[in-house]
């Protein structure tokens, strides 16, 4: 059953950051599993747009956390992530897309590119101002926004993006979940957006990156990614 908790507004004094509550979440971290219940720090970038970003991923308590993954609309985590296990579609001999389709291929068309706050992990766990999945164009404006750096915290890899502010997130490359394995960790990090990619409906755009280069591309939507959330700035 998703939990649901009450934000607390902490002002916090360095780093342009705020907290929200936020839940607390099972497994598949880095030795990271929350138990008492922590303020989420949003991150000031300075980015047009105005949104504010996540310290941490979802299901983290740390800055090199990996968090929980998710497979693409799905609100919790699970032991195995595969079509057969996939909310919104299937695949035998071809697949079946029950929600966000945009092609007779694969089903009936509900013409839906973007999750709904029903279908958004980060809308269903997080009480704060306009908390959700950032979207294709979001994590661009990420990317696009700010500096670059492979590196290290606390032994853990994955990239730092800094913005010209000053302020910087931490992402780790905490890999991605297929089947019941956990695979690529500390080589890539695996992002969803929340955004279908509609031409191709049995995908979605995701944020991915390893130690030569980022981008925005696209994945099965059934895979176990992690998710960094985003709020409005205004509180």
């Amino acid at each position: 059953m998703k939990k649901f908790f009450s934000i607390v507004a902490v002002a916090l004094m360095a780093m342009g950051m705020v907290s929200c509550h936020k839940n607390d979440d099972e497994g598949n971290t880095n030795t990271d599993t929350i138990i008492d219940l922590t303020a989420m720090e949003w991150v000031d970038l300075g980015l047009p747009s105005g949104l504010m970003w996540a310290k941490y991923n979802l299901g983290a308590s740390t800055p090199e956390g990996y968090g929980n993954y998710y497979a693409w609309g799905e609100n919790e985590p699970k032991s195995e992530y595969s079509w057969a296990t996939y909310v919104h579609g299937d695949r035998d001999d071809t697949y079946h897309i029950y929600k966000y389709n945009t092609s007779t291929s694969f089903g009936t068309v509900d013409d839906k590119v973007r999750l709904e706050e029903s279908d958004d992990a980060v809308s269903s766990l997080l009480v704060a101002n306009g908390a959700r999945i950032p979207t294709k164009a979001e994590w661009k404006e990420l990317l696009e926004a700010t500096s670059s750096e492979w590196k290290t915290v606390n032994g853990v890899y994955g990239r730092e993006l800094t913005a010209s502010n000053g302020n910087s997130i931490f992402l780790p490359a905490a890999g991605d979940r297929n089947g019941n394995s956990r695979i690529n960790l500390g080589m890539r990090g695996n992002y969803w957006t929340a955004s279908l990619y509609d031409d191709y409906p049995c995908r979605a755009w995701n944020m991915t990156f390893d130690s030569e280069e980022q981008r925005v591309y696209y994945g099965d939507r059934y895979y176990g990614f992690s998710l960094r959330a985003v709020c409005d700035s205004q509180y």
